[in-house]
C-alpha cells in the first residue's frame, strides 16, 4: 500500500527533473548560437581526470559546431594525463598568464567545469567574475551558488564527465562523440568512480558507458594509460606513505596518513603523484574513513574518502575543515602545521563517530 502512495510522488519528481533538464538544453542551445562564437572552458586548480575529460570533450564538441574555444586551467595537470586527445592545446594560466586573460577577456561564452565556486580558478578568478559573457556551469558537486547564466548541476551523478554525456546526447546526439571524446569522457568517468568502486553507480551511467564502448572506447587502453603509467618514484612514494605515515584510529574504522614538502621533495614529487592515495586505507577490514594530509607552501590540503553509508565526509569536511565535495569523497584546507592538522582530525574523529554513533 505504502509504494502504491509513494510511486506517484517519485514519477513526478523524475518527470519535472527530465522536463526542467530539457528546458535548459533548449537554454543552453540558444546561447550556443550558430558557429563562429569565442568560448572559453575553465576547469578547477589541481585538474584531475574529471575535469580534464569533461572540458576536453565538451570544448570538442563545440568545436565541431565551429565555435572557436580555449580550454584553460588555473595550474598543470598531472602527467598520467598527458595522453589524452586535446590536452596539448590547453592553456595553462600559471605558465602562459597573458594567453589566458585574453582569452577570458575575449570569450563571448564561458563553461564552468567540475567546480561550482569560481573562487577556485585562482588568478582566473577575478576577470571571470569582472566578464560580462554568460556563466555556465557543468558539474556534480553540492551547494552551488545562484552567480550562473545556467547551471547542469547534478550532484546525483558520479561525475562531471558523466553530466557532459548527458548534454551532448541531448545537444548534438551521440553520433556526435568520435573514439577521442568518448576515451575523454571514460576516463573522468573512471577516475572520479575509483575505477567504478564508489556510488553513484547507476543502471543509466552502464548503458552511457556502453554507447562509449560503441562509439570506440577501448577500456583496458584508457585503464592501463591511466593507471599503469606511474614513474618508480612515485611508486616508491606510495610504499613509503602507506608503510611509514598510515595511521589507524578508532579502533580501526579510520585511519590518516600524511606528506611533508620534504618528504615529497625527497621522493622526486611531481604533481598528481599523491591522486588517489587517499583511496589505499579503505581496503583494509571495517574501514570507514580516510585522510591524506599534503603539505603545499600555504596551506594543508586535505583529502577524505569513506565508504558506505555511515559517514559522510562532505559534512565532515565543511565542519572541521572548510571544504566539502560528496558523500564518499571530499576535500578541504587546513591553514595551521601539519602537525595541528592532524590533531584537529584526531579530535574530529571521536566526535564525529560518537555523535554517528560508529
Amino acid at each position: 500500500m505504502t509504494q502504491n502512495l509513494l510511486f506517484p510522488n517519485v514519477f513526478h519528481t523524475f518527470v519535472t527533473k527530465m522536463m526542467e533538464f530539457f528546458e535548459k538544453i533548449e537554454s543552453l542551445k540558444g546561447y550556443i548560437g550558430g558557429a563562429g562564437k569565442r568560448i572559453a572552458i575553465v576547469t578547477h586548480t589541481n585538474p584531475d581526470g574529471d575535469a580534464i575529460g569533461s572540458s576536453l570533450a565538451w570544448g570538442a564538441v563545440l568545436r565541431g559546431m565551429g565555435h572557436c574555444v580555449t580550454t584553460l586551467v588555473p595550474n598543470r595537470y598531472p602527467a598520467f594525463l598527458d595522453w589524452m586527445d586535446g590536452i596539448s592545446d590547453i592553456v595553462i594560466a600559471k605558465e602562459q598568464p597573458e594567453v589566458a586573460m585574453e582569452a577570458i577577456n575575449s570569450a563571448e561564452l564561458v563553461f564552468v567545469m567540475d567546480l561550482n565556486k569560481i573562487d577556485r580558478l585562482d588568478a582566473m578568478s577575478e576577470p571571470l567574475m569582472a566578464s560580462s559573457a554568460p556563466r555556465i556551469l557543468i558539474d556534480h558537486h553540492l551547494m552551488p551558488p545562484d552567480d550562473y547564466t545556467l547551471q547542469f548541476s547534478f550532484p546525483e551523478l558520479c561525475s562531471t564527465a558523466f553530466v557532459t554525456y548527458k548534454i551532448v546526447e541531448a545537444v548534438a546526439g551521440v553520433e556526435a562523440i568520435t573514439t577521442p571524446m568518448a576515451e575523454n569522457l571514460y576516463a573522468g568517468i573512471m577516475t572520479d568512480t575509483g575505477n567504478f568502486a564508489f556510488s553513484f553507480l547507476t543502471p543509466d551511467l552502464m548503458r552511457s558507458v556502453a554507447v562509449l564502448l560503441e562509439r570506440g572506447l577501448d577500456i583496458p587502453k584508457v585503464y592501463n594509460a591511466v593507471y599503469n603509467s606511474y614513474s618508480a618514484s612515485r611508486v616508491k612514494l606510495l610504499g613509503y606513505t602507506l608503510g611509514r605515515k598510515m595511521e589507524v584510529l578508532a579502533k580501526g574504522k579510520a585511519a590518516y596518513m600524511s606528506l611533508t614538502e620534504k618528504e615529497m621533495r625527497r621522493h622526486n614529487f611531481q604533481l598528481g603523484d599523491s591522486e588517489g592515495f587517499v583511496n589505499y586505507p579503505l581496503s583494509i577490514a571495517g574501514m570507514k574513513m580516510s585522510a591524506i594530509f599534503i603539505e603545499t607552501r600555504k596551506f594543508i590540503r586535505v583529502s577524505l574518502r569513506s565508504r558506505g553509508d555511515e559517514v559522510d565526509v562532505n559534512i565532515f569536511a565543511r565542519r572541521y575543515f572548510g571544504g566539502g565535495g560528496h558523500k564518499n569523497a571530499a576535500g578541504g584546507k587546513s591553514f595551521v602545521s601539519i602537525e595541528e592538522t592532524i590533531e584537529i582530525y584526531k579530535k574530529a574523529v571521536v566526535e564525529y563517530f560518537n555523535e554517528m554513533g560508529i
